[in-house]
């Protein structure tokens, strides 16, 4: 069975990463929304250099365009949806603490949206 694919949305129901993919380049949109798909076939195990390993549940989806490194921050939930919190130019080598924290505390609000929804 496939997995799919959700946009993290606020409680006011704005979808922070579709406003990133928004403010791309249609170059640069069109090869990220390409690898979005790639998760739903492939499953969580998507290896190196697609996805790596960021912070507890939170992986990253990596693509370049150009010079800009292109990162999409997700999660994988119970009911086999791969989530995406937060999207971002990554402008060093190192992930940026806050663009973590962000992910962190949306990771967190959608968990407590499905608590209320009664979906957990």
């Amino acid at each position: 069975m496939d997995w799919t694919i959700d946009f993290y949305q606020e409680p006011d129901g704005r979808a922070p990463v579709e406003q990133f993919l928004d403010s791309l380049q249609a170059e640069a949109r069109a090869k990220v929304l390409a690898l979005i798909q790639v998760p739903k076939v492939r499953g969580p195990s998507l290896p190196f250099p697609y996805s790596s390993q960021v912070s507890g549940r939170i992986r990253e989806l990596r693509t370049q365009y150009g010079k800009d490194k292109i990162r999409i921050l997700y999660f994988a939930d119970a009911r086999r949806v791969f989530i995406l919190l937060h999207g971002f130019v990554k402008r060093t080598a190192k992930l940026e603490a806050s663009e973590l924290r962000q992910a962190e505390q949306r990771l967190a609000s959608h968990n407590e949206q499905m608590r209320r929804k009664g979906r957990t």
